[in-house]
């Protein structure tokens, strides 16, 4: 799986299935891929990768190691800035596999965030997101992370608008129930009071 980089799999595979894109992986303000339409930006992905295992030692204990998936907090952040049209990518190398992070889940699921301490010309702190795997969407391969990508798409409508419940069933997240019933007497009371 890893014999290229993911980044240069994605670009391969845009290109190779005619999707139209911009590359901007030389970019520090842009996410790695933008698919287009017409020549407009439909969706914005960010390629990330595994490629090895993590020391158990170093990260708190968030998820099983296989599970522990950590990511940039400034390529969170960065991702936010294109929702709801976005996402990460990341190539497991460990466990030959794809999983993919729509920004509406990487917003909503449970996560620890930690500062790592990097020192390059100084001291400085680098935030990480621990996530578990199992939040995202696998894929085997990259057309079905395209299917997955489509699908996510496709659900926005809903997602944004129509679902009224908490969104996304995530692990590491119980959702209980809470307050009392609202019912129809209420919507009046709050339409009065605030239009």
């Amino acid at each position: 799986m890893a014999e290229l980089s993911a980044e240069a799999e994605v670009r391969r595979y845009l290109a190779e299935h005619a999707i139209p894109f911009r590359d901007n992986t030389r970019s520090y303000a842009e996410l790695d891929f933008t698919l287009l339409k017409d020549d407009a930006p439909v969706f914005h992905l960010e390629i990330k990768e595994k490629r090895q295992p993590y020391r158990a030692d170093r990260w708190p204990a968030f998820a099983p190691e296989p599970d522990l998936c950590i990511l940039d907090d400034l390529t969170v952040r960065k991702c936010l800035a294109f929702a709801p049209a976005a996402g990460i990518l990341v190539r497991d190398n460990v466990r030959s596999r794809y999983v993919f992070f729509p920004v509406i889940d990487l917003a909503l699921m449970p996560k620890q965030r930690v500062n790592r301490p990097i020192h390059n010309r100084t001291a400085d702190l680098k935030g990480k997101w621990l996530i578990h795997f199992d939040n995202g969407r696998a894929a085997s391969d990259l057309a079905a992370v395209f299917d997955l990508i489509r699908a996510y798409y496709g659900e926005l409508p809903a997602i944004l608008h129509g679902i009224h419940a908490c969104y996304g069933d995530f692990v590491g997240e119980a959702i209980d129930r809470a307050g009392s019933e609202r019912r129809p007497e209420h919507w009046t009371t709050d339409v009065d009071a605030t239009r």
